[in-house]
Parts: C-alpha cells; sequence; structure tokens
C-alpha cells in the first residue's frame, strides 16, 4: 500500500519511522558515535560514556535489534560495531538539521 500524498510505500516510512524512534536517544546516539571509530565492548562504553553498563547494554539491545549494530564474540569478550558506516553520515545530518532548526526557533 502506498501513501497517496507522495507514492512512498507505507511500510517503508513505518521502517523509518522506528529507526527514526531508535535514534530518539540522545545515549543511543552518543554509542553510535563512539562505534564509528571501532569496534567496542561494553565495559569500553561504559567507561568512555560514563553510564551503567546496564542501561548500555539495553540500548546496544535495542541498536541491534534494529541492525544498526553487529555483534562479534573473541572467546569471552563481545564486540559491537556500526552495522553500517553511513550511519554516521545520517548523524551528521541529524545533528546539522537540529542545529539550524533549533537556532531559527530562538531568533522567533
Amino acid at each position: 500500500m502506498t501513501d497517496s500524498k507522495n507514492n512512498q510505500p507505507r511500510e517503508s516510512l513505518q521502517n523509518a519511522a522506528q529507526l527514526a524512534k531508535a535514534l530518539g536517544d540522545a545515549n543511543r546516539l552518543r554509542i553510535l558515535r563512539c562505534l564509528g571509530s571501532e569496534r567496542q565492548s561494553v565495559s569500553a562504553l561504559v567507561e568512555q560514556l560514563d553510564l551503567s553498563q546496564p542501561l548500555v547494554s539495553h540500548h546496544l539491545r535495542e541498536l541491534k535489534r534494529l541492525l544498526l549494530v553487529i555483534v562479534e564474540r573473541q572467546g569471552p569478550f563481545v564486540y559491537y560495531s556500526l552495522n553500517d558506516p553511513r550511519v554516521l553520515d545520517v548523524l551528521d545530518q541529524l545533528e546539522q538539521l537540529a542545529h539550524l532548526v533549533l537556532d531559527k526557533r530562538s531568533n522567533l
């Protein structure tokens, strides 16, 4: 089924909405940024972000569920990395848009 206004498939828009919802948490965005430079363990993310281990693990589960991160096991260690580096481009664009929109809002 398509949206009659712009011929976008509804499923595509629903998928985008799910992704946008996942990106709607600042801690998830911070985690994605950290994973942009290299694969990381939960403990490394906890240390870098100054968040609790359960909170980081919770966010990583959600990011994994949406296929934004991948998991790699090496012996007893578990590492996370970005599934697609284009996620960082999306984050850059979101930050630029947010800055632009918030600047306009503050000038009203």
